[in-house]
């Protein structure tokens, strides 16, 4: 789960982790408020989205009276805000923040993160504030420092002045500089995070280390035990089919597909979109509907695929193990019947049941297509789809 910038800082400075003074903007009449107890005498105001890249989309101003950051205010908020990761159609701002300005030296950049080559917590750090960490990594790699934590000893103050000096903080900086890096790594653990970054983390001219931008992501696995935080959750930000899914206890990630796939097991999943995109097609979706998956959720998951007006036809590829093939070909014939499908579907069933799995599919005289195999029911759905198009 994502939280907005305004939720990250909020979390953070409970924690002791420095934050410029800031308030959020919900809705219109609320501008001139928040802009009058944020206090200059320089305002920041910025788009509250889940997507970077926001000031070069215009989603960041900058402004020098209390008249111009109302104005600024106004001008975003309601704004589309396109960016590099919000893809061309954008996404409407529906939160605003404002907050003060720094008195910037220089940008750093800071994140504490699960390192899954070493399955530990990791510390990350670059000279190379402001940028995305991708294009670092990419262009210069020798700026990126990590320094991994040991699960036994937890983080101490000797990996916080490790990170600072590799960041070149001066003397009198890690003053704030260590003890935001500590405080940062006791939030990452206490809310079940699994990204919390820092990024650009600003020291400033009167020597001070501040947060000024922080992205934190919230390992959804443990939101039964982070009630409060559960309840930061914007469904705005998110995908819709992707959030019905989730309700569904449905594992379900959009792509830019035309191929509709359900299946059971994520590895199976993976296989599954590779041997469509061999075949010459392109899978708009990966859909795992999970073990023991009752009738009921698998009609859920051809609701959600068919959601996608992109999809052309879908392929069904069970290998039952704990589920049942009947049970999966009870709920195939269901959905078929309910939802009235108008594209092809291919279906390859093995494992538990299969017998009476494709006897019940072919008992219904709907139009599936059956399929021997997976590389079978790959070729059967890329050359149905071509030929319904």
């Amino acid at each position: 789960m994502n939280l907005h910038e305004y939720q990250a800082k909020a979390l953070l400075a409970k924690y002791g982790v420095p934050v410029p003074k800031g308030g959020v903007i919900l809705a219109a009449n609320d501008i001139h408020r928040v802009v009058g107890e944020v206090g200059g005498p320089v305002w920041v105001v910025k788009a509250q989205i889940h997507a970077g890249g926001r000031g070069k989309g215009g989603g960041v101003k900058i402004a020098k009276t209390a008249a111009d950051a109302e104005k600024a205010a106004q001008d975003i908020l309601g704004m589309t805000l396109v960016t590099h990761q919000t893809g061309p159609t954008g996404k409407e701002v529906h939160r605003v923040y404002v907050e003060q300005g720094a008195n910037i030296a220089r940008e750093l950049y800071f994140a504490v993160l699960l390192d899954r080559a070493t399955s530990r917590v990791t510390l990350m750090g670059s000279t190379e504030g402001g940028m995305d960490i991708e294009e670092v990594a990419a262009s210069t790699p020798e700026k990126i420092v990590r320094v991994s934590i040991d699960p036994v000893t937890g983080m101490q103050p000797f990996h916080a002045r490790k990170m600072a000096f590799a960041l070149g903080l001066k003397a009198s900086e890690l003053k704030t500089g260590v003890p935001l890096m500590l405080a940062a790594y006791k939030a990452y653990m206490d809310i079940d995070a699994s990204l919390l970054e820092i990024n650009p983390l600003a020291v400033t001219k009167e020597g001070n280390v501040v947060a000024l931008d922080s992205k934190i992501v919230i390992d959804d696995n443990a939101l039964f035990r982070q009630s409060a935080i559960a309840a930061m959750r914007d469904e705005t930000e998110e995908n819709h089919a992707e959030l019905r899914a989730q309700r569904a206890s449905i594992n379900y990630v959009k792509l830019d597909g035309d191929i509709g796939c359900l299946v059971n097991g994520a590895g199976l999943a993976m296989a599954t979109m590779d041997l469509i995109k061999s075949s010459g097609g392109e899978p708009a979706n990966f859909l795992d509907v999970g073990g023991g998956a009752p009738k009921e959720r698998v009609v859920e998951a051809f609701n959600i695929i068919l959601e996608d007006p992109n999809v052309k036809g879908i392929l069904v590829n069970i290998f039952a193990g704990i589920n049942r093939c009947d049970i999966i070909a009870e709920g195939v014939v269901a959905a078929t019947k309910e939802v009235q499908m108008k594209v092809p579907l291919v279906v390859r069933l093995e494992g538990t049941n299969v017998e009476e799995g494709r006897r019940i599919l072919a008992d219904s005289k709907l139009a599936i297509i059956a399929a021997d195999g997976l590389a079978d029911a790959a070729e059967k759905i890329v050359s149905a789809t071509r030929s319904a198009v």
